[in-house]
């Protein structure tokens, strides 16, 4: 755990500050969850927070509280822009290095002429002024909670808070069945719950939003589930042709990575989805046991995340980004093979 500047960061905070909060590109539960927990908590603390995104969330995030204040930078420039003119601190949340709120943002960001403060969970993060940063948690959410704990101020957790936090750590943590879920993730549910989360709302919100259409992407996408049981690993794909067919909107493919690990004997689960706008195959890798998907994305996919879960990108073809990563497989075998016992 890094923990950097604490108490001058408490010190800092201790009078009313604009305070704007980032999250990734791509936004997920996670990175929603926190940072809106996070605002909910500074505004009752007397600041001012604003939360920004550099695009779009899915839609089954939207009916998290204070989603309809969260500023897009894609879309709302002005608007962000003179929120971060205004604000005398950035906490980034979720996400390890600047690069990840993507270029037009990071170009942004990096002209801005005051603190930032780090609250984030990934591998091998950027250094920055104030810092807490810890790769055992289950999920930035949980992070924050334990900021306002550390903060003094558990008792000021409302429903509101509650529910942005219960949130984050149920889809980080895939609804509390990852390896990162500890005993003291469930405390702080318990906790979460006690002070106004309703539990069975929100993973209904999560989970049962679904349209046809996402539905029938999704038997599409595990018809074209693929199986190496040499290598305990399975992979699905989604062509860009296949999104468009069943009109994709952000957030369909969300946790379709999770069909392709569930199979019995695969310990090893990956998604390759064409992203035509960008140029690039955009892939999600899983993994059960020891076997670490974060540093096979570093190394061969521009890309990174926790040991269990983890995201690359790959400039080749569709075809051709699926032979090198069959390539690849070898050179892991034994890691793969003896990654998890079942």
């Amino acid at each position: 755990m890094i923990l950097k500047k604490f108490e001058e960061l408490k010190s800092f905070l201790s009078q009313p500050r604009n305070v704007v909060i980032i999250g990734h590109k791509n936004p997920d539960g996670d990175a929603v969850g926190s940072t809106l927990g996070l605002k909910h908590y500074l505004d009752k603390k007397g600041h001012t927070a604003q939360v920004l995104m550099p695009n779009e969330y899915p839609d089954f995030l939207h009916w998290i509280p204070g989603s309809e204040t969260v500023y897009r930078f894609d879309r709302q420039n002005n608007q962000s822009v003179k929120a971060l003119k205004r604000s005398d601190i950035v906490f980034l949340l979720d996400f390890n290095a600047l690069h990840r709120v993507g270029q037009d943002m990071k170009n942004t960001l990096e002209q801005y002429p005051n603190d930032f403060a780090l609250i984030d969970h990934h591998q091998q993060p950027d250094d920055f002024e104030y810092m807490y940063s810890d790769t055992s948690m289950s999920s930035t959410c949980q992070m924050v909670y334990n900021f306002i704990e550390m903060m003094g101020d558990v008792d000021m957790i409302d429903e509101a808070i509650a529910t942005c936090l219960y949130t984050g750590i149920m889809t980080d943590t895939g609804s509390f069945r990852f390896r990162s879920t500890t005993s003291r993730t469930h405390r702080i549910i318990a906790d979460l719950i006690d002070k106004g989360a309703k539990n069975d709302r929100i993973h209904s919100n999560v989970h049962d939003s679904n349209s046809q259409s996402r539905l029938l992407l999704l038997g599409r996408a595990l018809s074209n589930l693929q199986v190496l049981p040499e290598y305990k690993t399975a992979f699905i794909t989604i062509s860009d042709r296949e999104k468009q067919e069943f009109a994709y909107q952000k957030g369909d493919t969300e946790g379709v990575v999770n069909y392709a690990l569930s199979l019995k004997d695969i310990v090893f689960g990956v998604i390759f989805i064409e992203d035509v706008e960008q140029g690039i195959i955009k892939i999600s890798f899983r993994s059960k046991g020891s076997f670490s998907v974060n540093q096979f994305a570093r190394n061969h996919f521009s890309g990174g995340g926790h040991d269990n879960a983890a995201g690359g990108r790959s400039e080749l073809s569709m075809t051709d980004t699926i032979e090198k990563f069959k390539a690849l497989l070898p050179q892991y075998e034994t890691d793969i093979q003896t990654s998890y016992n079942q």
